[in-house]
Parts: structure tokens; C-alpha cells; sequence
């Protein structure tokens, strides 16, 4: 038996920590033959953050540039640099990058560089080179057009290649991606990382979601289609999608379908616009929170689109609906904000939920052989929207941004099947 003084069984433990050959699974390793795009396709909880941060640790010895793509600036730092998962968790200290946030670079010990963007500022993406990269989550980007950009600067070096760490989402480019066979597809489920997974998070969140169709998804990593009986269709909501709104639009609402509890659903927050015969969903910004969080998040939606109102469900709980929006625009102007006036409608739903949500559903519908083109158009992906509108049939409990959607486009289009109850200006 080795005498290893008790001090140095740190310095051990901590060089294993650090060794991935020895702590990856089989499926986290690069894989042996050539590919272009390395895709892990792979359920909550598998170790994908890791492996893609492993992947850039491995790749930058060997490169002056493995650049780095986030859903969003908060997720490119949150997650993949300083997450427990991240870069600068998983390399020893002789190894670990400088974050150098200002020039939005991490700036590696042996002079390698990964520049950081975001997937929501394609433009940034243009003319930029890359001998490597890790894009994060692409299933949930909102410009498809990042990719592109990425691809257009995967050039440099003898084998530039990426890796792209996401859950499976039923996405354009997430189904190209597995159709090139240029590409390495792994997947891979929540429960075969297990192990190092907090008992809690399979008591309470695993046994919440097994055997529904979103467990499927984010636990089971399955690409999902359609649901048959679903009254919107994911190939009509691609064909209708834009990369940008028309720069002036007749009208702009705040559909707002509300959450009477912190604990509860999240509040569904959609703006939508309309320029002629058409529509534009122009931002999600559904929150879980209380009341009070989701009324500024509705307030700020409003400024931000310059809209012409917030439509309102008074269904759960209208007087509350009416108090936490008007304390929401004292709260704002007492902390100094200078906000304007807050015009809002509360309505009513007089007919049910498919009644309602079919008029809606239908503007988004091409029939080729009737010469229908769809009307509603999406700037941008809104994956958690989308999943919701095309899963959802009638006669089952209808889902917050759904609702608020069709409150909102049912405000702009005049379709009927709501009473307006009450209207408020708030100034």
C-alpha cells in the first residue's frame, strides 16, 4: 500500500476532479471520426453544458480561436463561462481563461481567445472568423440567421468543426442539422447522468414530468411533431416566420394572460403588431413571479413596443388584474421612471377557449391549393410559444402564452368572441 501523506490526498482529489478522459462518460467524449458538427441532441440534466465547455477546453491547445455562442448574453455568461458547469468551473487553475467581460473574450493562459456572442445579435456574428465553436442551446435561438453567420465564419484552420449542445427542439435548423451527413449526432436522456444529479431534482421535477409530452422532450431528448387535433402546425408557423417586422405598424398590443399566484403558471406576456392584412408576434415576455413582477414585465413590454394598449383577462381575478397594473406605473414613477400614460383593457371571454383560439389559429394556415398564404407571422423563433400552440388541442387546459397571443391578436383583428369589460388609463 502507498504512503501518501493525508495533505497531498487533496492535491489528488482535485488533479482527478479536473481529468475529463477519466470523468466523462462514453457519450461526452469528441467523437473519433471526422464530422463538421458535433450535435448532442440530449435531455435536462445530461452533462451537456459540460461536455460543450470540455469540448472548448480540449480545442483551444490546439487553436488560436474557439469561440463561444449563447441563446442570449446572459445565457452565454451564466451558463457556459460562469455556471457550475462552465468554463471557468472545469478548468484547473493553471489552465483556467481570464473573463475579460468589457471586450466580451475569454483570453486562455497559452494565448488562445474565445470570443463571446449572443445568437440575438446576428449582425455581431458577421465577418467574424472561427477555427472552432460551441453554440449553446440552438434549439431556443431566435434568429436562425446567427447560425448562418457562424457558418459563414467557420473557415479557418485545416478541420474547423463545432459542437452544439441543446435540447431537442422541432426547429428548421435543428432538423437540418440532423439531416447533413457531414455531422455526429449524439443523444442522450436526463436519467443516464443520474448520479450526479441531486435526489431532489428526480423526487419532485422527474416525477412531475414523466409520461407527459414535455418529459418526453426535456428529459427523453425526443424531437416532437405535431400533436394530431393541434389547431396550429409548426410547418405553417416556418413558412410564415420573418427575420424582421415592417418598421411602421398600425396598431401594437400587449396580450396579457395573467397569474393570480408568485407560485403558480407564469403569466403569458406576448406582443403582437399589425401592418395591413398582417400580423407580427414581436416579443414573448412571459414571467413567473407575483403579480406585481408580471405587471412591470407587461408595463415594460408596452413601452419598449410603443403599443396602443394592454389587453387584460379579467377571467382570474379581474379587481387584481386592475390594482397590480395601476401600482405597478405608481411603483415605476415614484422610483423616478418617466412613463407615460398606460391604457388598458380588461376583457372577458364570452364564448370558450376554441372558439376563441380558432379564428386566431387560422391567419397562420397556408392552403396552396386555395391560394391562402398564412398572416401571422413570428419575428424571430419563440420556441416556448411555439411548443405551446402546437401542442395544445381543444378541450384541454389551455397554456398562459397561448392565451395571451390570442387575446392579443383577437384585440387587433376584432375577431369577436370577447367582451370588453372595462378600459383604464393609467397616467
Amino acid at each position: 500500500m502507498l504512503n501518501i501523506p493525508k495533505s497531498d490526498y487533496a492535491l489528488i482529489a482535485e488533479a482527478l476532479h479536473y481529468r475529463w478522459d477519466i470523468n466523462a462518460r462514453p457519450k461526452q467524449h469528441i467523437p473519433d471520426s471526422q464530422f463538421f458538427i458535433w450535435l448532442i441532441l440530449a435531455g435536462r440534466g445530461f452533462g451537456k453544458t459540460r461536455t460543450g465547455a470540455e469540448t472548448v477546453r480540449h480545442w483551444i491547445k490546439n487553436n488560436a480561436y474557439v469561440n463561444l455562442i449563447g441563446a442570449t448574453a446572459d445565457d452565454a455568461r451564466d451558463i457556459m463561462i460562469e455556471g457550475e458547469s462552465g468554463i471557468l468551473a472545469i478548468c484547473p487553475e493553471n489552465e483556467r481563461p481570464a473573463y475579460v467581460a468589457s471586450k466580451r473574450r475569454l483570453e486562455w493562459p497559452n494565448g488562445g481567445i474565445s470570443l463571446i456572442f449572443t445568437a440575438d445579435e446576428p449582425e455581431r456574428l458577421r465577418g467574424k472568423q472561427h477555427y472552432k465553436i460551441w453554440a449553446d442551446e440552438v434549439g431556443s435561438w431566435r434568429y436562425p440567421e446567427s447560425w448562418e453567420q457562424a457558418m459563414f465564419g467557420l473557415r479557418l484552420g485545416d478541420n474547423p468543426q463545432g459542437v452544439v449542445t441543446t435540447t431537442p427542439k422541432p426547429t428548421k435548423l435543428i432538423k437540418e442539422l440532423l439531416a447533413d451527413s457531414r455531422n455526429v449526432i449524439t443523444t442522450g436522456t436526463t436519467y443516464e447522468n443520474r448520479a450526479n444529479l441531486a435526489q431532489g431534482f428526480f423526487d419532485y421535477v422527474i416525477r412531475k414530468y414523466e409520461g407527459t409530452r414535455l418529459g418526453e422532450q426535456e428529459l427523453n431528448a425526443k424531437l416532437l411533431t405535431d400533436v394530431v387535433g393541434a389547431l396550429w402546425k409548426r410547418d405553417d408557423i416556418e413558412k410564415n416566420r420573418v427575420v424582421k417586422a415592417p418598421e411602421t405598424m398600425e396598431r401594437v398590443v400587449v396580450g396579457v394572460d395573467p397569474s393570480a399566484t408568485s407560485g403558480g403558471d407564469e403569466a403569458g406576456i406576448i406582443t403582437e403588431g399589425k401592418h395591413g392584412d398582417d400580423y407580427y408576434c414581436l416579443a414573448d415576455d412571459s414571467v413567473q413571479g407575483s403579480p406585481e413582477t408580471w405587471a412591470q414585465a407587461a408595463i415594460t413590454a408596452f413601452f419598449r413596443s410603443k403599443a396602443d394598449c394592454i389587453v387584460a383577462e379579467k377571467n382570474n381575478g379581474g379587481e387584481m388584474v386592475e390594482s397590480v397594473i395601476r401600482q405597478a406605473v405608481i411603483n415605476a414613477k415614484a422610483a423616478g421612471e418617466k412613463i407615460g400614460e398606460v391604457p388598458v383593457k380588461l376583457v372577458w371571454a364570452s364564448r370558450g377557449k376554441a372558439t376563441r383560439a380558432e379564428p386566431i389559429s387560422a391567419m397562420s394556415e397556408n392552403n396552396e391549393e386555395k391560394n391562402r398564404k398564412g398572416r401571422d407571422h413570428h419575428v424571430g423563433v419563440f420556441a416556448l410559444l411555439e411548443d405551446e400552440l402546437c401542442s395544445w388541442v381543444p378541450g384541454e387546459s389551455s397554456p398562459n402564452r397561448l392565451d395571451a397571443k390570442v387575446w392579443a391578436m383577437t384585440e387587433l383583428s376584432g375577431s369577436g368572441n370577447v367582451e370588453v369589460e372595462e378600459n383604464f388609463l393609467y397616467n
